[in-house]
């Protein structure tokens, strides 16, 4: 076990790597001069000239990578040319909508979705399975913003059960927190759901076949029983897996849902900084995604030794 998880921690530092070189190189290949951003249009070629010196651009680009490295490895994301701030102070403040978000996504959709998934298994064939797999397909078919528009017009407008948009921080109550939550969550969880539950089911639905399913049932022991001890652990690995590749769409789906409901998130944050052509948030905000991808992939790894002993070794 330990030779498994050492190999799959290691492998992960090649890809890390490429990652920070690629992040780095985004901004420096650009066709946009980041010190002519700075100096604003009506700029002479001295004044452009002085700010690249003082940011380090004339510099050969290794030496530009390892001080962005060195600070970058100390937490120095650098200053945003937009918002005259910090990256890192403006990342942290922005960082709770989209953790809350994303979490709620998360485990609304687990929670839907696998036993969605393992119903429509059970019952191959039948209405169930067949209303269960056209859902599945609507989801994938609709929008997020589609989705998020239609929620808040039937919720919101039509029944005015909800608020339309804007996010309240957890500390300044649970309820209205939850309240601001619940659209943008069903609507960025429309997508993962379908994408979860269609592959509970054909996980699912092949270990129903196995012989020690059969076993189980001859020993006589419940359906509940054989489903969930018996059936859903050995389908586990595909469905941890499918959740993993989740994460990336759910990184990108973020984005959306907190511009179509104003959240002030890092979504929005992304948004906002590739319309104003602040290279230094887009080249934090990449690398900050790119690094979260790559570990929750690690973690799904490590987390098939839980559901196969096989894996171990």
């Amino acid at each position: 076990m330990f030779r498994y998880i050492s190999k799959r921690v290691f492998a992960t530092v090649p890809v890390m790597a490429m990652v920070v070189v690629l992040v780095f190189l985004m901004l420096r290949l650009s066709a946009a001069d980041p010190a002519a951003i700075i100096a604003g249009d009506n700029a002479t070629t001295e004044q452009i000239q002085d700010i690249r010196v003082k940011l380090g651009l004339d510099q050969p680009v290794l030496v530009q990578f390892g001080a962005w490295l060195a600070k970058v490895s100390t937490g120095n994301l650098g200053e945003s040319f937009f918002f005259k701030k910090q990256v890192s102070e403006l990342i942290l403040d922005r960082l709770e909508p989209t953790l809350s978000l994303a979490l709620c996504t998360i485990i609304l959709s687990v929670l839907i979705a696998v036993p969605l998934g393992v119903l429509a298994a059970y019952y191959t064939g039948t209405w169930v399975d067949r209303l269960v797999m056209g859902l599945a397909v609507l989801g994938f078919s609709i929008p997020v913003f589609v989705v998020g528009y239609l929620l808040m017009y039937v919720f919101s407008i039509e029944l005015s059960w909800l608020p339309v948009q804007g996010y309240q921080r957890l500390s300044d109550g649970f309820w209205g927190w939850l309240q601001k939550l619940l659209l943008p969550c069903f609507a960025l969880s429309a997508v993962y759901c379908a994408l979860i539950a269609r592959i509970t089911r054909t996980s699912v639905q092949e270990v129903l076949g196995e012989d020690y399913i059969r076993t189980a049932h001859a020993k006589g022991l419940t359906n509940k029983i054989v489903l969930m001890r018996h059936a859903l652990r050995n389908a586990a690995v595909p469905i941890v897996t499918v959740i993993g590749i989740g994460i990336a769409l759910l990184i990108g789906g973020v984005v959306v849902t907190e511009s179509v409901f104003s959240i002030p998130g890092l979504g929005r944050l992304t948004v906002d900084a590739v319309l104003a052509r602040d290279f230094p948030t887009v080249q934090a905000l990449v690398l900050l995604f790119s690094l979260t991808s790559v570990l929750v992939n690690l973690l799904i790894d490590l987390s098939y030794t839980l559901f196969d002993p096989r894996i171990r070794y």
